[in-house]
């Protein structure tokens, strides 16, 4: 996400932050994909995707292949 769109959102909490510190690829502009609400002034936004992720299992939570 580019500069100018990433300021048009609120700033990232403590907790995003902590789960951003374990993502892949982090940049200065990344955010979690749940905290990216669709809103008008984000019309045309362009967002990127890691080409990887740190997926794993929390609490003994294993998800069924699909």
């Amino acid at each position: 996400m580019d500069v100018k769109d990433y300021n048009k959102l609120e700033d990232p909490t403590d907790e995003e932050n902590d789960m951003l510190d374990l993502a892949f690829g982090l940049t200065e502009t990344s955010r979690l994909g749940c905290q990216v609400i669709a809103k008008p002034e984000l019309d045309g936004v362009r967002l990127a995707l890691p080409a990887a992720t740190r997926n794993f299992a929390v609490d003994g939570f294993v998800p069924k292949p699909h």
